[in-house]
Formats: structure tokens, C-alpha cells, sequence
């Protein structure tokens, strides 16, 4: 079955925000988890920078989530009106 992206357009549309802002958010923690992990290592400590740094990567996720929905909410995708008119 091939998928007909003009008639699912606002579906995937909607799909691939929410995909990014998953990925965001658990890169953004992620990235920090390692960053805390090396740093923890490093400095022979036991957990103090992963915790640390994980809250960090949560906030920082949580900022970047906030400014893409804010900019989505604010641009939305122009062509979703024409796949909603009900033209099947």
C-alpha cells in the first residue's frame, strides 16, 4: 500500500512536529546524560554531574519544545487548508 501524501498531508504534517519535538526533548537529555557522564568520570565523582546535567538537558529540551510550538502555532503550514475542505 503506497501512501498518498495529498490526501493525509495535515495528518503527516502533524505527525512529523510531534516526531520532532519527541527527538528534541531526548536528544537534549541524551546529549547532556554523556556530557555529565564524561564529566563524572573525569573527575572521579559518582553521579553528581549526570544528575546534574540531565536536569539541565530537561530544561534546555523544555525551552527548545516551548520555542517550536510557539513558532508552529505561530506559521502553521499553509497547505493543511486545502486538505481540509472535505475534497476527497
Amino acid at each position: 500500500m503506497v501512501f498518498n501524501y495529498k490526501k493525509n498531508q495535515a495528518w503527516a504534517e502533524s505527525l512529523s512536529i510531534v516526531m520532532q519535538i519527541g527527538l528534541t526533548m531526548a536528544g537534549c537529555i541524551v546529549f547532556c546524560f554523556f556530557i555529565g557522564l564524561y564529566l563524572d568520570k573525569w573527575l572521579g565523582t559518582k553521579g553528581i554531574f549526570v544528575t546534574i546535567f540531565i536536569i539541565l538537558g530537561v530544561g534546555g529540551g523544555a525551552i527548545t519544545v516551548y520555542r517550536q510550538i510557539s513558532e508552529t502555532l505561530k506559521n502553521p503550514p499553509e497547505n493543511t487548508k486545502d486538505s481540509t475542505n472535505g475534497s476527497r
